[in-house]
């Protein structure tokens, strides 16, 4: 899928609230609902191989996603306010989180780091990047980071609830969500009913083990699979499974509790 670079601003203007900017092409049916949101919306993208690995066992995960897949990942950031990542992720990969490949804003970088295992060195504190959000159990003992804001939440019984996580980045004015990674972190919204997109970009690899791109419970039978409404996009070395979910948007809702940080 191409995308010209008048389309492109087009969608940027639409993020920033122009409306009457929508298009017809296949860019906008991709990018209009993340550019076009109002309110809360979350965003889950997995880049994977074909037989479904988003890292070798030795934690290797860089060129997972071909060059196409890695711009509409960029293009995902650009169009969000902030984007999530769990602080395995950070640990295994060190990612910048930038929008290097494609123009637009780069959105806040939010790591979730249950029990203050980050130590100050990596990357995102000390590349002059986008600002920073650590969030944190408020029973965990953990550096203060110059430059960041650190928000400690209360832990459940099972770890921190995503719905607790989204609502502070509410707070801050971050609506629009990209959950990056990793595939425990991306799990738990999912689990937690909290995810409006899934962006699956499959591309031609086969790594033959490795951890895979999704976890969720078991189910018994396929009745009980997801099976979301999908639109199928080629993105030139990668396809791209666009996958609606159904997301629990009742005002009591409260996400699952859950630890969503650990093993990205």
């Amino acid at each position: 899928m191409q995308i010209s670079e008048a389309t492109w601003e087009r969608l940027l203007a639409l993020r920033l609230g122009h409306e009457g900017l929508a298009g017809v092409d296949a860019a906008f049916g991709l990018y209009g609902p993340i550019a076009g949101a109002r309110g809360q919306f979350v965003l889950a993208q997995v880049g994977q191989s074909l037989d479904g690995r988003i890292a070798t066992p030795a934690g290797d995960a860089r060129d997972v996603s071909g060059r196409d897949g890695l711009a509409h990942l960029h293009r995902c950031r650009a169009l969000v306010d902030a984007v999530i990542v769990g602080v395995g992720t950070v640990k295994a990969d060190d990612p910048k989180l930038s929008v290097r490949m494609v123009k637009g804003p780069a959105p806040v970088r939010v790591v979730v780091d249950c029990h203050g295992d980050l130590d100050g060195r990596e990357s995102l504190f000390r590349d002059g990047g986008a600002p920073v959000v650590v969030i944190r159990s408020s029973t965990a003992r953990g550096r203060l980071f110059p430059g960041a804001d650190v928000v400690s939440l209360p832990p459940k019984a099972n770890g921190l609830d995503p719905q607790d996580i989204l609502d502070a980045l509410a707070q801050r004015n971050l609506l629009r969500v990209l959950v990056e990674g990793g595939a425990r972190t991306i799990a738990r919204f999912i689990e937690a009913g909290l995810v409006d997109r899934l962006h699956v970009a499959i591309s031609p690899i086969i790594i033959g083990s490795g951890p895979s791109g999704i976890i969720l419970p078991p189910v018994e039978r396929l009745t009980g699979a997801h099976r979301p409404v999908t639109d199928v996009y080629n993105l030139g070395s990668d396809i791209l499974f666009d996958c609606r979910l159904e997301r629990d948007r009742g005002s009591a809702r409260q996400g699952k509790d859950v630890c969503v940080a650990q093993q990205a």
